[in-house]
């Protein structure tokens, strides 16, 4: 069993892995994406707040699905259309066809990062301690792996396509091999003091963590859709330089979930949201002030060592609630992550357009801060993993996603 659960551990990471890796290509080339399509600026929020909307819409109908379905189905075959339509962003010509390719993007990444998280907080409930941190910082990887080729294709002017199709060519192959050992746990006991509602989800009980995520996804939004912009635009940067905030706030994403768990387990996740929701206002407010590009990579800096751990942390929190019905509250609370960047997206955009961009991303900074009226929504039960608060769960370890 142990063999079985570390290889569905490694499996599930490198699924996180890849995800990072795709959407840090999107989410970096948008000046390359704008420019080959001639989509103005006025047009650009409505393309970037259509991916969120369809993708919150897969997310619902994953919350349906694996009601018949396992995650682990969900996810092996959803992960494929998604670097698929990444590509064809690459590969198009025409408004039309950005259109449909972001579309189908959208769809996939719903039931993705709905699945991917489900199957995460079940593993984490299995282990019995907090490796929820881990998932996510093998996603900031592959962000760093995504955002360093986006840089060499900036640098080389690489047709876009020219750039996707090598990192599909590998890791679409390599994540459908890796989904063979998914593990997918079963529901939890729920415990005598359970919220009510038993094994169901009672919305106005996850409502703080869903505020949370909405807030978490603003700032992160915020970054993966107005960084490389921000340096370009308002703190004078080359192109190439651009994309450079992305990187860096993947690398420092990457250190904070890499000791994340350790700090979860040692002070409780009070504690870390707590921390990580000040040291990302910092970093807002320093990019809001920064006079040049260095600066401002340094608060980009600061962002990613604190918005880090409010995503997976969140996730957690919702499993721990709601133990009986993990698989639903996690899909409802993945549509925050998309209401975030439906919300953080065009709202950084008309200010930025309307005020000063330097002015708009205070408003991430304040919403960030009132995180830390909901912290306390991180400790149902005991926050501290590893203090038998959870019984260990009932996992699925005899088959792999090829069975239902």
């Amino acid at each position: 069993m142990t063999d079985v659960l570390r290889r569905g551990r490694a499996s599930l990471a490198f699924s996180f892995f890849t995800q990072g890796a795709t959407f840090a290509l999107l989410v970096t080339r948008i000046p390359a994406i704008q420019d080959r399509y001639g989509v103005s600026d006025a047009l650009l929020p409505v393309f970037l707040a259509a991916v969120p909307i369809l993708a919150g819409v897969g997310s619902v109908t994953t919350e349906q699905l694996v009601k018949r379905v396992r995650p682990s189905r969900l996810l092996r075959w959803s992960q494929p259309v998604v670097m698929l339509a990444l590509l064809g962003v690459g590969a198009g010509g025409h408004l039309a066809e950005l259109a449909v390719a972001l579309g189908v993007f959208g769809l996939a990444v719903g039931a993705l990062d709905a699945s991917m998280n489900m199957l995460g907080v079940s593993l984490q409930r299995t282990y019995g301690r907090s490796i929820m941190l881990s998932f996510h910082a093998a996603y900031s990887l592959g962000g760093i792996l995504g955002a360093s080729l986006a840089w060499v294709g900036a640098h080389w002017h690489l047709a876009l396509w020219v750039s996707y199709l090598p990192v599909v060519a590998v890791l679409l192959p390599a994540a459908l091999v890796g989904s063979r050992w998914y593990v997918d746990g079963g529901p939890a006991p729920v415990e005598e003091g359970a919220p009510a509602g038993g094994g169901g989800v009672v919305f106005k009980l996850l409502l703080p963590l869903c505020l949370v995520m909405t807030f978490a996804y603003i700032g992160d939004s915020t970054v993966s859709n107005w960084s490389a912009k921000y340096l370009k635009d308002v703190l004078g940067s080359s192109e190439q330089l651009a994309t450079v905030p992305y990187n860096v706030y993947m690398v420092t994403t990457l250190v904070g979930r890499a000791i994340g768990d350790f700090g979860v387990r040692r002070f409780g996740a009070v504690t870390v949201v707590r921390l990580g929701a000040l040291v990302a206002a910092v970093g807002f407010a320093v990019v809001a002030a920064a006079p040049g590009a260095w600066v401002g990579m340094g608060g980009f800096t600061l962002l990613g060592l604190g918005l880090c751990v409010l995503v997976p942390q969140t996730f957690a929190a919702a499993g721990r609630l709601f133990p009986g019905a993990s698989d639903a509250a996690i899909a409802r609370l993945n549509i925050f992550n998309y209401v975030g960047f439906l919300i953080g997206s065009p709202l950084v955009g008309a200010l930025g357009d309307a005020w000063s961009y330097r002015g708009a991303m205070l408003v991430p900074m304040v919403l960030v801060l009132v995180t830390l009226g909901y912290a306390r929504s991180f400790a149902t039960g005991s926050d501290r993993y590893g203090g038998g608060h959870e019984r260990p769960r009932t996992a699925d370890v005899g088959r792999g996603s090829n069975g239902l």
